[in-house]
């Protein structure tokens, strides 16, 4: 079986995620095709060589309709020879496209391929592929005192692992210092690749997380409101105590990002060199009540097969969907918080659905090479209950 590795991997910079953030005016296939295009320029392989294109997308209507992979493809000048196809785990679309690239690639079906991911939540919102639909439909029969939405489900968690307000907005804050700490010593510019958004009299470089909030403080996340409380789901779930806020959740945001992987014989064939290796991948189902505690189980099956400890990894980026989902993966695991999102998580650099997966990976390698880490982990809660893992090493 072929080593498949990371030669680039590229995000744009965040944008909030509602009319008038930073990226609301770029169409998302636009998006999706700066980082496609940049990782072609920054590597200088010929695009006729790759294989296929595959993207993560969870809002696939509107804008983001008719396979966004392909559209986005063609919008940054790759040949009409090259394929592509979008697909859809929810919060870790794009990380399952890593693993269906990497995988491909470890298989002999690909030479070269690129994964990625994009969403624009502003111009397509949260749920709105559901409206005028019953996605649950008879899958109620199963469950028949109802699912509930992620919000809620953050809530049980908390719950369940007795994870306190204060908890929950001191780790939101320490998010947000990192990620602003990171960004002042310019960590993420290796990453990031600027956009091109209309602007008064012409085009403007958009190139920073607009997400990050460098003053955020324990005392200010406090005074916030709880965003799911409901006086019909308090009865079912009097434990309760509704923690969840706009401050301890990740930020509705537009964004995409891409990573260009290839066999490691291909990649010195062309004379480039590997950042990085894949070592293991996992996928798990979890209760779709707790569809946030899949990252647990997920990570469990990637370190076994690895044959890996906690301990053997240098960082470890578990997405911030809410507070609660690294607090509890930390805990299951007896983690060294020092190494859990080293540079923030998504509470400050924001969760673009459809492209948060190969964020995650960005920001990951970038981490390890900064800091001559050797493993890294990347894990991610998805609706429905499941969730992703994936193990990397540094070359």
């Amino acid at each position: 079986m072929k080593n498949a590795v990371i030669v680039d991997i590229v995000r744009t910079p965040s944008g909030k995620g509602k009319p008038g953030g930073a990226l609301s005016e770029v169409h998302p296939a636009d998006l999706l095709a700066t980082v496609i295009r940049s990782l072609v320029d920054r590597t200088g392989v010929d695009p006729a060589m790759i294989d296929d294109v595959i993207a993560g997308c969870v809002g696939q209507v509107a804008d983001q309709a008719l396979n966004v992979a392909r559209t986005a493809a063609l919008v940054a000048g790759l040949p009409e020879s090259v394929p592509a196809t979008t697909v859809d785990r929810q919060c870790g679309s794009s990380q399952q496209a890593v693993h269906f690239a990497a995988q491909g690639v470890m298989a002999g079906a690909y030479d070269i391929a690129i994964a990625a991911g994009v969403e624009s939540m502003s111009r397509v919102p949260m749920g709105k592929s559901a409206v005028g639909g019953d996605p649950h439909g008879p899958l109620l029969h199963r469950y028949p005192e109802g699912l509930v939405n992620q919000g809620v489900s953050a809530e049980i968690i908390a719950a369940r692992w007795k994870l306190s307000r204060h908890q929950l907005d001191e780790y939101s804050a320490r998010s947000h210092e990192l990620a602003a700490a990171t960004a002042a010593a310019r960590g993420f510019d290796t990453e990031i690749v600027p956009v091109d958004v209309p602007g008064d009299g012409g085009v403007v470089e958009h190139s920073k997380d607009e997400t990050i909030r460098a003053g955020t403080t324990v005392e200010g996340l406090a005074a916030l409101k709880p965003s799911f409380y409901d006086e019909s789901l308090a009865a079912r779930f009097p434990d309760i105590e509704w923690r969840i806020t706009p401050g301890n959740s990740s930020p509705l945001t537009d964004g995409a990002s891409a990573a260009l992987l290839m066999s490691e014989e291909k990649a010195k064939q062309l004379g480039l060199r590997p950042r990085a290796r894949f070592h293991a991948f996992s996928v798990t189902g979890s209760d779709p009540l707790l569809m946030l505690t899949g990252v647990i189980p997920a990570t469990q099956k990637a370190l076994a097969r690895a044959g890996l400890s906690i301990n053997d990894i240098d960082a470890y980026e578990v997405n911030e969907a809410f507070a609660p989902v690294p607090l509890v993966w930390a805990h299951e695991f007896d983690a060294d918080l020092a190494k859990l999102n080293p540079r923030g998580g998504a509470i400050a650099l924001g969760h673009p659905l459809g492209g948060s997966g190969t964020r995650l990976m960005a920001t990951l390698l970038n981490h390890l090479e900064a800091t001559g880490g050797r493993y890294g982990l990347q894990t991610m809660c998805e609706g429905g209950g499941m969730a992703n893992a994936t193990i990397i090493e540094r070359l």
